[in-house]
């Protein structure tokens, strides 16, 4: 399948079933699933005809790994992400003792006087390494990257959670938690 294809895809994908499931008909089950085939039914009706193959694709070989499929793989979700109510059934873990956060200058000043909040999402998305926070932030223009002392946060209270493609969440972090690394503060 042609890239530009795959990416029209993701983003279809993306838009339904993050955001709009209602629109195609569909309805979130807990854990975020849906039908293969209702939804394959639905994309079809909604004149985006989409095949089996190219869902596959899409799932396998997206390079942030939004989707996956179950075990049997007759059902299908966004790993996360969402701005409708859904349960994604996922179980609190201890995080990395630092993790990161990618976002856009324009952001700076909002993150260093309230932190990092979750907006119109269930939870704050964060990163294990400095580049996939960069790459993140950069969706937006020039890209900042803000690290977080988990482990602090982990000990104070704060739970944390893993998606299924590595992306920890956490429903917010306070500024105390958070330094900003990238680009690098100059103080004199």
């Amino acid at each position: 399948m042609k890239s530009n294809r795959c990416l029209k895809i993701s983003k279809y994908l993306s838009y339904h079933l993050r955001h709009h499931p209602e629109e195609l008909g569909l309805e979130l089950a807990p854990g975020g699933w849906v039908e293969v085939e209702k939804l394959l039914a639905a994309c079809l009706e909604a004149q985006f005809p989409l095949t089996r193959e190219e869902l596959e694709e899409v799932v396998t070989n997206n390079d942030k790994q939004r989707f996956s499929f179950d075990q049997t793989k007759t059902l299908i979700r966004a790993n996360q992400g969402h701005s409708v109510p859904v349960d994604l059934q996922l179980t609190s873990l201890a995080p990395p003792e630092i993790l990161y956060h990618g976002t856009s200058t324009k952001a700076v000043p909002s993150i260093l006087s309230q932190g990092l909040l979750k907006m119109a999402r269930h939870h704050v998305h964060l990163s294990t390494t400095i580049e996939a926070a960069r790459k993140v932030g950069q969706r937006q223009g020039k890209p900042v990257v803000f690290e977080l002392d988990a482990a602090a946060m982990y000990q104070a209270g704060y739970q944390f959670f893993v998606s299924e493609n590595g992306v920890w969440l956490v429903e917010t972090v306070p500024p105390a938690y958070l330094r900003q690394i990238y680009p690098l503060l100059v103080t004199i």
